[in-house]
């Protein structure tokens, strides 16, 4: 029954991926952007679903179950990045009526800065990003369905390797199919199932332990978001790091970001940021409360391998007839992340690398095409990611994964929340200096992991990037004066939403405040 759930999910969202298959004549607006028609709902389901990926649902629930609730500070403190993007940098992007990102960069920072954001973002998305999900597909339907899949393999990776694939093709048909429009169609299913099925595994985790209280009671020492400075994975210091990448993650990530662009009118986009803010709680509950859990659940037998924790609770504690639910709520933030991957990366590469500098000329349709291509180029690139991601795995089982992934990344996105600082807040910086100072954060990063091998890479974030924006910010103030100021900058579609937004910013300060 599980099995045919899971297939059933499958056919379902192929068939509303390409329920309206892009022709011919499609220009790049629809393809890429929806003609920028998306209502403020649409905004916030797609936008959580990307965000939320199985590397979440596995690899951060094992490591809330090692470490604890400090581990939502990764979903609680999008918030400020959240309004950040709702309130400034969207607004922005809205009135320079851009595609990408890039085309900000290129008007505000040069072309060198541009090409270099759009290169960083591409080879990252398409190796690191779409390697990393597929791999955490592979690993949760070996992990639950064993019998099921043996027949691919006797050797556990290959079987993993060989799942990654199929997800892969199955995700990039339909995109290739369906454009902008598929993603969102099929994103807001696939929030929806996300959901239920991460609320339900986690009140079946809940009433096993005896209760809330139960949980407050036997783990009120993980109850916290701030962990001792020492801490050698998430130190309270390591929340400032989070706060700065957030303005990559959130403000610049042209795969998070490209929802808002395609909003149907400035009110559409602040209301669905805001509204994906909020939706940022649940998902706090539904990933990190069953790592908890499981603590107490398997306390007498500890986890070898933390990233088990939530294929241990679906075995465990969700009867045969409710394991296919649930995993259909994980495949759905598999597909959801891979999908808008797939579609963002490509609307990169199309507009920002072969429309800007490889054929100028090219008309929307060439665009376009280039564009779906490229998206069979991204699904080669992550399933040798992919490999990657099972050889590190399977050499050292014992160790969280999603902090490994957080280090890789960060080596680039570090540069890229630089550049989005300064060209937000400074009055027109040395787009020379920008360029070398980018360059440059990366072999920083590289340098500070040789030299101190042991500063928690969240730190080496803060590091980095205060110094990197301080450098340009010095040079600039000399030069320009001082920054623009905040009332030039924040953007308010109507009064109701600038209160919406202070609701949530309240709500982010309260969380640290009562979970201190």
């Amino acid at each position: 029954m599980d099995v045919a759930i899971v297939i059933a999910y499958f056919v379902a969202v192929f068939l509303m991926g390409i329920y309206k298959r892009v022709s011919a004549e499609t220009n790049m607006s629809e393809y890429f952007m929806h003609s920028n028609s998306l209502r403020w709902p649409s905004i916030a389901l797609s936008t959580i679903a990307t965000n939320i990926h199985s590397g979440h649902f596995l690899g951060m629930t094992g490591s809330a179950y090692l470490f604890g609730l400090a581990q939502a500070n990764f979903e609680v403190n999008a918030l400020q990045g959240i309004l950040f993007a709702a309130f400034i940098f969207v607004p922005i992007y809205l009135k320079e009526r851009i595609l990408t990102i890039g085309q900000f960069f290129e008007r505000t920072l040069g072309p060198k800065v541009a090409v270099t954001y759009s290169l960083f973002l591409i080879l990252m998305n398409a190796f690191v990003f779409v390697g990393s999900v597929l791999f955490w597909g592979g690993y949760a339907v070996n992990a639950v369905f064993p019998e099921a899949i043996a027949f691919i393999s006797p050797d556990p990776m290959v079987r993993i390797f060989v799942v990654a694939i199929a997800l892969g093709l199955f995700s990039a048909t339909y995109t290739y199919l369906g454009g902008m429009g598929a993603v969102v169609r099929t994103d807001m299913i696939q929030f929806v199932l996300l959901l239920v099925g991460g609320l339900f595994l986690t009140f079946m985790c809940i009433d096993s332990i005896g209760g809330w209280g139960v949980l407050w009671e036997k783990r009120s020492d993980v109850m916290h978001l701030h962990l001792p400075a020492d801490h050698p994975t998430l130190p309270w210091p390591a929340i400032i790091g989070m706060m700065l990448i957030n303005f990559y993650y959130w403000g610049s990530n042209q795969v998070i970001v490209q929802r808002a662009l395609a909003a149907k009118s400035l009110y559409h986009a602040q209301v669905g940021l805001i509204a994906g803010g909020f939706l940022k709680y649940f998902m706090a509950l539904i990933i990190i409360v069953p790592g908890i859990a499981l603590s107490i659940l398997m306390d007498s037998k500890p986890l070898t391998d933390p990233d088990l924790a939530y294929p241990t609770l679906i075995l465990k504690f969700i009867p045969t007839g409710f394991r296919g639910i649930i995993l259909c709520g994980l495949f759905a933030s598999l597909m959801s992340s891979v999908d808008s991957l797939f579609h963002s990366t490509s609307t990169l590469f199309s507009v920002d690398i072969y429309k800007r500098h490889l054929r100028p000329q090219a008309t929307d349709q060439q665009v376009v095409k280039v564009g779906r291509r490229f998206i069979w180029a991204m699904f080669i690139a992550g399933v040798v990611f992919a490999w990657v991601n099972v050889y590190v795995k399977f050499d050292n089982p014992g160790f969280a994964l999603t902090h490994w992934f957080n280090e890789v990344t960060f080596y680039a996105q570090n540069g890229i929340a630089v550049i989005i600082v300064v060209a937000i807040f400074l009055i027109a910086p040395s787009r020379r200096l920008v360029f070398w100072v980018l360059m440059a954060s990366v072999l920083c990063t590289f340098l500070m992991k040789i030299g101190f091998p042991d500063m928690n890479y969240l730190n080496r974030t803060t590091v980095v990037i205060t110094l990197s924006v301080l450098i340009v910010a010095i040079h600039t103030i000399s030069k320009q004066g001082w920054p623009r100021k905040w009332g030039q900058l924040i953007k308010i579609s109507r009064p109701g939403v600038g209160w919406l937004g202070l609701v949530l910013l309240s709500s982010l300060i309260a969380s640290h405040i009562v979970f201190h």
